[in-house]
């Protein structure tokens, strides 16, 4: 079994396919560890009350590999989904093959390309509210974003915060008219409408986000804003270079899975984790499908040697 990715999801499906004999080897990628280890503060992982994202994913490693999984620093550059086994191509010149892939490389939050933003984030800059909503509490929040994504994750930080300013740069929303009504009804939520981040200002030591400078884009007027959190939500984009041209995908580019599943278009092909999930994005759930790839895998590969 081939796992390409190196974050829970694939992590788990290491673990899985070692208990399961399959000789399972991982590629950790271009980010080994994946988004968590951009992550401070990790505090609803179940069993451990907190932990540093990078301290979780070097946990995760380490079980893997104890379980008897072949941990490889490599990039996979190609993917020969065409014949079997499998083959992929790896950027070391290594020629990989496998009868079953599990394909767990995630997507990746779209950013504002700020400098400051970049500085910030996991000090007061996010891109997932139900990951770090929870650390603003009694606070004032900004959300980026005209969607569904930024809607939601408006309405849901209003557990938290004292105020929650949505950032716009139109003057109307792209978001399902039912998420609308419920955010212009929250006496929480204030809409900034034609405006952008301009920078993101805040503390240096130690490091914390103290508010936005946002412009009114017809005026061309600067305005500050106090807050404590920023979350950007101007989408996704799922990491599928490798299989977008050889695998159905939807919404934007994630990897079709059957029905209860991680089967994909591809018998002995399977997707776990972001890359096929654009409505929980969690660490938890990720884990979930890399347990759920593993195990259909082996029934894979048992059936193919009957």
């Amino acid at each position: 079994m081939l796992i390409i990715g190196s974050g829970p999801a694939g992590y788990t499906a290491a673990v899985y396919g070692a208990r399961a004999m399959l000789d399972p080897i991982l590629i950790q990628g271009i980010q080994p560890g994946g988004q968590l280890t951009i992550t401070t503060e990790v505090e609803n992982w179940p069993g451990i009350k907190e932990i540093q994202g990078p301290d979780l994913m070097k946990n995760l490693e380490d079980h893997a590999k104890a379980a008897g999984a072949k941990i490889e620093h490599d990039v996979i550059r190609k993917l020969d989904l065409d014949k079997f086994p499998f083959v992929a191509y790896g950027e070391s010149d290594t020629q990989y093959e496998a009868k079953s892939v599990v394909l767990a490389t995630g997507a990746q939050a779209k950013w504002l390309g700020l400098d400051s933003e970049n500085k910030y984030k996991g000090f007061g800059v996010s891109a997932c509210a139900t990951c770090d909503g929870f650390f603003f509490r009694g606070q004032i929040i900004a959300v980026i974003g005209g969607g569904n994504t930024a809607v939601e994750e408006a309405l849901f930080l209003t557990n938290f915060a004292t105020k929650v300013i949505l950032i716009h740069r139109r003057e109307s929303l792209r978001a399902e008219k039912i998420l609308q009504d419920r955010l212009f009804k929250n006496p929480k939520i204030e809409v900034k409408w034609n405006s952008k981040v301009r920078d993101i200002i805040g503390t240096e030591n130690p490091l914390g986000v103290e508010g936005i400078v946002i412009e009114d884009v017809n005026t061309q007027k600067l305005e500050n804003l106090s807050c404590k959190g920023v979350f950007v939500a101007i989408g996704h984009s799922p990491s599928n270079e490798l299989v977008k041209d050889q695998l159905e995908t939807h919404q934007g580019g994630y990897i079709v899975t059957q029905n209860n599943s991680t089967q994909t278009s591809i018998p002995g092909v399977f997707a776990a984790g972001d890359i096929t999930d654009f409505k929980y994005r969690q660490a938890v759930t990720a884990a979930g499908m890399g347990c759920m790839a593993a195990l259909e895998a082996e029934r894979f590969i048992a059936e193919i040697a009957k």
